[in-house]
């Protein structure tokens, strides 16, 4: 039995299998995705930079690095360290949304 806890591939296969984005509405949706974990990923900014040029008007072009920039993200949205349980040892903050329909946490 492996020690620890490990990110069940299941439930990861939607991001990893997340087609690239044909226009700005797909592109808008996957980056809401994105945008929700980039507390946890790394220089987010950056790894997004050329997806978001895309969403300014009539720059759609998808083109080797946008495709680098967005399997780069799915790969960074798929890994453990955002999947991660916290450390219970150390103090956290815990910052919520809820609404009619829904509750949303990040820890």
């Amino acid at each position: 039995m492996p020690a620890g806890v490990l990110v069940d591939p299941e439930k990861i296969t939607t991001v990893t299998h997340w087609p690239p984005p044909q226009n700005v509405s797909a592109l808008r949706v996957f980056l809401g995705l994105a945008g929700y974990y980039r507390k946890f990923i790394s220089n987010f900014a950056a790894l997004v930079a050329p997806l978001t040029n895309l969403l300014h008007r009539n720059a759609f072009v998808w083109n080797e690095e946008t495709n680098t920039a967005f399997q780069t993200l799915k790969t960074a949205l798929a890994i453990e360290p955002v999947l991660q349980l916290p450390n219970f040892e150390e103090l956290f903050v815990v910052e919520c949304d809820a609404s009619g329909g829904g509750i949303g946490v990040v820890l």
